[in-house]
């Protein structure tokens, strides 16, 4: 990387000027798009909007919104200018969006028409201005916020950019506060471990207002003059595989589940009805994976090089395969305190298990480390690592060391060659009867190899280990579930997964009762089960 940055207004106003014709962002019906120049020439424009409302340069400016082609541009007409985004995921709750509005003091509001009605009237009145991220108009405005006094400023490196509100799988949510500082480190992060050029193109499938969409697939194609193209509906099959043999991407990023529910809603079913690819299966399993790896890259359109997958772990089955298969997949780790790169390998790099090497210009090491295990929380330190948590002083402290290490709360060893395993969150681990550490991410991996399993979690209940498991559509119909021949089958099934899991997993991991989950788990942005609403309470999602 030629150019390094140290703000996202430098980002912006070296890449307008740098790449002014190319295509910025994109949607793929057409209907939306930017150039570089006409991209930084819309950023001003609505900053000055904003000042014309009072918004000065370190007021936060809340943005909730679908991914388009208008989200970078809220971002950048904030950020560039000395504001301070506060990103929101679309899936929140009115409660919670409530909650972040107050709690960050925003002034200002981006959002689409879909999701407007999710903003209380009482909160839309309190701010001085609400702008539709649809085409960018004004949907109301306060008049005696129209002043025109508002300030900018070119923001510092450690000027704050984002506060992110984390609603994890720990329950409470936290602000996060990262700086133009954190961006540009990850930005320089993913040029080292995957450099992007100009020609390349981005799909765009994950939530924005997560750093890993935010940082990695957008802040950083636009930092090498590269494209990215955004698709105006959720990325099911169905709208995804036609979007990729259209844009046919080079790069794009994405969570396990969705190359998890591709192996085994189209890979694994189509070799099992072939008898010539069951054979093979047999014979050559190396030259099946070969072929299947060829008719999937087809799939994503024939130019795929670049496949990151973060967020949580990979199935060891499916990265298995992914690996034989020659897909050019590459495994990232990281956290939103991280803004989210602490880990990562390129294509060539990957290692079955591993989530790669420390990025560049991070620091990492185990602490409170097993000597028998070599197991131990992964702590960081860099310029990626976040300012605190706002207005959260206490839980800041809990975290974050006075030098700048960061504790990340994950489990984790290290091999010979610097490549990371992480092994399960610390709140997460379960303490066996002699003392022994029991991972249930390692559990909920061999559940979810069973056929028909959508996806599983691992709890303690009064001392014992409990299995709850979501099988994939249309194999339990619930209407029948009093009937008698439904509840046997259901019975039947649990009893298989008892089975099977305790013959593939050691004594102190074996479980003792199996509960089916009737409604999906409900998930963060990254896919990732939020555990707390399940550790105590049975069904706890049907309340």
């Amino acid at each position: 990387m030629r150019h390094t940055f140290q703000s996202l207004s430098d980002v912006l106003n070296y890449c307008s000027a740098k790449y002014a014709r190319r295509t910025a962002f994109s949607l793929i019906d057409g209907s939306q798009s930017y150039t570089y120049a006409s991209f930084s020439e819309t950023c001003l424009r609505i900053s000055r909007e904003l000042s014309n409302f009072g918004i000065n340069a370190g007021d936060k400016v809340a943005i909730l919104s679908q991914n388009s082609p208008n989200w970078p541009v809220a971002l950048f007409s904030v950020t560039a200018f000395g504001r301070i985004a506060v990103p929101m995921l679309t899936e929140l709750t009115v409660n919670e969006i409530t909650n972040i509005l107050v709690h960050s003091d925003s002034k200002a509001l981006f959002v689409s028409r879909r999701l407007l009605p999710k903003v209380p009237e009482d909160i839309l009145a309190k701010m001085h201005i609400v702008i539709c991220t649809d085409d960018l108009s004004v949907i109301r405005a306060e008049d005696t916020a129209y002043t025109c006094d508002g300030y900018i400023s070119s923001p510092l490196p450690d000027d704050l950019a984002c506060i992110i509100y984390t609603s994890g799988t720990t329950g409470a949510a936290k602000g996060v506060m990262l700086t133009h500082k954190n961006f540009c480190a990850n930005i320089y992060a993913s040029w080292v471990a995957a450099p992007a050029y100009r020609r390349d193109v981005f799909l765009s499938i994950l939530p924005l207002a997560h750093t890993y969409e935010m940082s990695v697939g957008m802040l950083y194609p636009f930092s090498v003059g590269a494209r990215v193209c955004y698709i105006n509906r959720p990325p099911t099959p169905s709208v995804l595989i036609p979007a990729l043999k259209q844009i046919r991407p080079t790069m794009m990023l994405s969570v396990p589940l969705v190359i998890e529910k591709i192996y085994r809603s189209s890979i694994v079913p189509t070799i099992q009805k072939s008898k010539y690819l069951t054979w093979l299966q047999k014979v050559s399993p190396s030259l099946l994976c070969l072929l299947v790896g060829m008719k999937l890259k087809k799939t994503f359109g024939g130019r795929i090089h670049f496949f990151g997958i973060g967020g949580a772990k990979l199935d060891a089955e499916v990265e298995q395969f992914l690996g034989k298969a020659k897909f050019p997949y590459a495994i990232g780790y990281g956290l939103t305190e991280t803004a989210p790169l602490i880990c990562n390998a390129n294509p060539h790099q990957t290692h079955l298990g591993t989530t790669g090497i420390a990025a560049a210009g991070v620091q990492i090491r185990l602490e409170n480390k097993n000597p028998e295990t070599g197991e131990g929380e992964i702590v960081v330190k860099g310029d990626n690592v976040m300012r605190g948590y706002y207005k959260d002083y206490n839980r800041t402290l809990q975290v974050l060391s006075p030098d700048g290490w960061f504790h990340t709360g994950d489990l984790a060893t290290v091999d010979k060659r610097g490549r990371y395993s992480i092994k399960g969150r610390i709140g997460s681990v379960i303490l066996g009867p002699s003392g022994e550490n029991i991972y249930p991410e390692e559990i909920e991996n061999v559940i979810n190899n069973i056929s028909d399993v959508c996806e599983s979690l691992v709890v303690e209940r009064d001392g014992h280990l409990i299995a709850l498991v979501h099988f994939n559509d249309n194999v339990l119909d619930w209407d029948y579930e009093n009937q008698d021949r439904f509840i046997a089958d259901l019975e039947r099934r649990k009893q298989e997964i008892l089975e099977f899991v305790n013959s593939h997993v050691n004594r102190n991991s074996r479980i003792k009762e199996v509960e089916v989950e009737k409604q999906p788990f409900v998930k963060t942005a990254t896919m990732k089960i939020k555990r707390f609403l399940y550790k105590d309470n049975k069904n706890e999602n049907d309340k």
